[in-house]
């Protein structure tokens, strides 16, 4: 199930951290100190990896598609 914006704002920080998951391996881990950081999970030549995309608000769950 994708997440909405208000699901994302409602979130509160636990004990230990949590990950919200949405589509296609991007979820968004919500540390105890209540930083919210978007990771996105793929494969590259058949290894698992993990890239960071950003901190939740900075970067927000929908782009507009007008960058730059």
């Amino acid at each position: 199930m994708a997440l909405t914006d208000t699901a994302i704002r409602n979130a509160k920080p636990q004990a230990k951290p949590i990950q919200l998951t949405d589509v296609d391996g991007l979820h968004l881990l919500i540390n105890p100190n209540g930083s919210k950081w978007w990771w996105l999970d793929y494969r590259f030549n058949g290894k698992c990896k993990t890239l960071s995309m950003g901190v939740y608000p900075d970067a927000p769950l929908e782009m507009d598609g007008n960058a730059g």
